[in-house]
């Protein structure tokens, strides 16, 4: 089941605190960036944000689960997306621990 773009749309404008919040949509669901990182996936209308320690920390007590069959574990965050303030906090925390995109490769053409 694919997720709704609504919920996208709102869980990417709670976030909003936390830095210059994006999405795309890969397969029918779609992956958030924060400041050009991944930072989490919302997959048939649940957020999974990418597992770090900070996050850990931040959160207390969390829910492990694959965003998808055959993915590495993620924090599943329920309803408490709601909250902006935690939200933000939460994937600020997140942002803060995962290393920097690699540079795309530019792509020469073919003769």
């Amino acid at each position: 089941m694919a997720s709704d773009k609504d919920l996208v749309e709102f869980v990417a404008e709670q976030m909003k605190n936390a830095g210059q919040i994006t999405y795309r949509k890969m397969f029918g669901e779609y992956a958030i960036y924060c400041d050009g990182k991944v930072v989490a996936l919302l997959c048939d209308n649940q957020l999974f944000v990418k597992p770090t320690e900070g996050g850990r920390n931040y959160i207390g007590t969390v829910v492990e689960a694959p965003a998808y069959p055959g993915a590495k574990m993620s924090f599943l965050i329920d309803d408490k997306f709601e909250d902006r303030e935690w939200i933000s906090g939460l994937i600020r925390a997140t942002a803060d621990e995962l290393p920097d995109p690699k540079p795309k490769r530019s792509r020469t053409k073919r003769q």
